[in-house]
């Protein structure tokens, strides 16, 4: 790891939104490592700890009550900043925990094992970390067997990403669309933040594949989503949800603001030409629909629902157009 990543915070914090791991729900794999790390090494507390900007979430834990707390002064702040395990035999008697809420009150945190969780590009995400309430030494032995659950945490971090990314367009898979979805509803409901679905069709994609093969269909499908990616802000969303279906999540996005987005994409998808191998062309358009999110969606189905039907409306309007409510037109 080079210490470039180890001073770039940004970075950091970008490659761990990458894994869009973050406020997701309990997964076995993870649930089944701290419940080893409690037992092998024979802690009362152990956590899959990811460090975000402001705050650490615990992917999985066993000994806690909170799902997340204040990155400052967190014991993981400082096991991300090295390369190596860090561990802290006494907490009481180091200045940087002494007057640590988690040290002078509950869980009373004593001593502390944590090792870099590291993703493949060498940015330490958080950290697997064995945690007791009372003082002790950590062997060699201990950090080598901690050492070896946290490769094992971050080789199923990588494979969970994969798991959730379609390999012909690189976009979100199905799965791993809804779940980003479903963050972003729980989301509006804890804080009532805008986002807004969008939803796109190619047209005709079926003379695509029947005039020039399924393997020119392909080029089409990721060449378009190419076009969405350089139009897309980092922290939208971009999926396939099947077949020429694709959609965007667009958090902090009123319907007005999203339809231009959607347009934009429209009209970029409309005026490329979709190059093949052998040189050739070939024309094709999309049709929208946009669905800002309200408090009438009880759960992404619903909201998906919306959106389709607004889809569906843009290609009875004859395709190759973005089609959304009066009524969410006029948010802007």
């Amino acid at each position: 790891m080079s210490d470039r990543c180890l001073r770039d915070d940004e970075g950091r914090v970008a490659a761990l939104h990458r894994l869009d791991v973050l406020d997701t729900g309990i997964e076995e794999p993870f649930e089944k490592i701290v419940t080893l790390v409690r037992t092998v090494l024979a802690v009362p507390i152990a956590t899959v700890t990811l460090v975000d900007r402001e705050r650490q979430w615990f992917k999985a834990q066993r000994g806690l009550d909170q799902q997340e707390t204040p990155r400052s002064g967190s014991f993981c702040t400082h096991t991300i900043k090295q390369q190596s395990a860090m561990v802290v035999e006494d907490a009481r008697l180091d200045p940087r925990f002494a007057d640590s809420p988690m040290v002078v009150g509950p869980p009373h945190i004593r001593s502390y094992a944590g090792v870099p969780l590291r993703t493949p590009d060498g940015y330490n995400v958080g950290a697997l970390c064995a945690i007791d309430t009372r003082s002790r030494k950590f062997s060699p032995a201990d950090i080598a067997i901690l050492g070896n659950f946290a490769n094992i945490v971050c080789d199923e971090l990588e494979l969970r990403m994969i798991a959730q990314v379609d390999h012909l367009t690189g976009a979100l898979t199905r799965r791993g669309f809804i779940e980003h979805a479903e963050r972003e509803i729980a989301r509006y409901r804890r804080y009532g933040r805008q986002s807004s679905l969008v939803m796109l069709d190619v047209d005709h994609f079926k003379l695509v594949n029947d005039r020039h093969g399924h393997a020119a269909g392909d080029q089409v499908l990721h060449q378009i989503a190419r076009l969405a990616e350089a139009t897309l802000r980092p922290i939208d969303a971009f999926g396939r949800l099947g077949g020429e279906e694709f959609a965007m999540i667009l958090p902090e996005t009123d319907g007005a603001e999203a339809y231009e987005v959607a347009e934009r994409l429209r009209q970029a998808i409309a005026a490329r030409p979709m190059s093949f191998a052998d040189g050739s062309t070939v024309q094709v358009t999309a049709s929208f629909g946009v669905a800002p999110l309200t408090a009438s969606f009880d759960a992404f189905p619903a909201w998906l629902e919306d959106a389709d039907a607004l889809l569906y409306a843009a290609k009875s309007a004859g395709r190759n157009c973005t089609r959304i409510t009066a009524a969410a037109l006029k948010q802007g």
